[in-house]
């Protein structure tokens, strides 16, 4: 599986992490080199560890890399927390990136259930 453009959860992953991008540039300049880093490599994290899963020679690689873009997904969700806790997102904004990072929990998770069965 070498063309990742073509996997939806790709194409979700990075839409997510554009947003990350968008909203942690209204954060506090304090928080630039803490929780903006943190929040932003752990929404990067989720698109390049499938990428780089797509580049891999067989499917047990891919699974392996789509597990740690899963890991990075379950930090992202606990980021997204933490920045509302802070009062840095609003309960609004919270609920809707909150539904989209478990949206793509599952994608995940069934990306890798159907190549679990394929091997």
């Amino acid at each position: 599986m070498s063309d990742y453009k073509k996997l939806k959860v790709w194409k979700y992953a990075h839409e997510l992490t554009l947003e990350i991008y968008q909203i942690t540039k209204n954060f506090p300049k304090e928080e630039k080199y803490g929780i903006v880093s943190q929040i932003r490599r752990a929404a990067s994290s989720i698109s390049t560890n499938i990428v780089e899963g797509c580049g891999q020679i067989d499917n047990g690689n891919l699974i392996r890399f789509l597990g740690i873009a899963k890991g990075s997904s379950f930090e992202l969700e606990y980021l997204i927390l933490l920045v509302k806790d802070l009062e840095y997102l609003k309960e609004e904004e919270y609920s809707k990136l909150n539904e989209k990072v478990e949206q793509l929990i599952g994608m995940i998770t069934n990306l890798i259930k159907s190549l679990n069965t394929k091997k």
